[in-house]
């Protein structure tokens, strides 16, 4: 069976300060004071784990919030930046409608402009917008059992079938790697069977890369993207 997607670790020097950032602009739950749990259908929680490395570049993944209203819009960059976000540059043109903000350890996230049509169904967060491959897009669609919703001029998107956010990739050209990404996959195998779930996902093109003293299993997808498939 397909693996559940358990979490989005975050790299932070501060880890319980992003919790409560990201806490704060999405009105989720901190618990365990670096773990964030939703309140809505994402699914999904953001785990905030330590690192002695500031960010160096811009990140392979990022949100897309949505707004009901160009009033709405407002109010979630203005909220964004008293919790203590900033405006950033990442090459958009002054003409597009979203806005670009970062966390306050410079992680990305654009709160996306009322009316956007590919993300009308989706709630507050409306994708986790990734740079990647046509081949990864359909990689984690296999991986977690969420349908492509997009598939065209190799850009793809998945989303689960209970709802909740979509999954997006860009298609080329992609960015260059620089170093390890501060934002990854946390698996979890369902009914704890770690080992089978390693041999499917080696079969659908992952690459195993090692394992940690928890016994979590760290492997590549094939865009070389690290995620970790969770011990029982």
């Amino acid at each position: 069976m397909p693996s559940r997607l358990h979490a989005l670790t975050v790299d932070a020097t501060d880890p319980a300060a992003l919790a409560r950032f990201w806490a704060a602009l999405l009105g989720w739950e901190v618990t365990d004071g670096t773990q964030v749990v939703p309140t809505d259908d994402t699914g999904f929680r953001l785990v905030f784990l330590p690192t002695d490395q500031p960010k160096a570049t811009q990140n392979r993944m990022h949100f897309d919030l949505t707004s009901s209203s160009l009033e709405d819009q407002q109010a979630t960059v203005a909220k964004a930046l008293e919790l203590g976000g900033r405006h950033t540059d990442v090459g958009q043109k002054p003409e597009e409608p979203h806005v670009v903000l970062a966390d306050p350890e410079g992680n990305e996230f654009c709160v996306i402009e009322p009316g956007n049509g590919f993300l009308a169904e989706c709630g507050f967060v409306g994708a986790l917008a990734c740079d990647g491959s046509q081949a990864v897009g359909c990689f984690w669609s296999e991986a977690l059992g969420w349908p492509l919703v997009w598939d065209q001029d190799e850009e793809t998107a998945i989303r689960s079938p209970r709802g909740g956010p979509k999954i997006t990739w860009g298609g080329p050209p992609l960015m260059p790697r620089v170093g390890r990404d501060r934002l990854r996959f946390d698996l979890a195998a369902v009914d704890g069977a770690q080992q089978s779930e390693v041999e499917r996902l080696v079969s659908l093109g992952a690459t195993r890369v090692g394992q940690d003293d928890a016994g979590a299993i760290t492997m590549a997808d094939p865009d070389g993207n690290e995620f970790r498939l969770l011990a029982a």
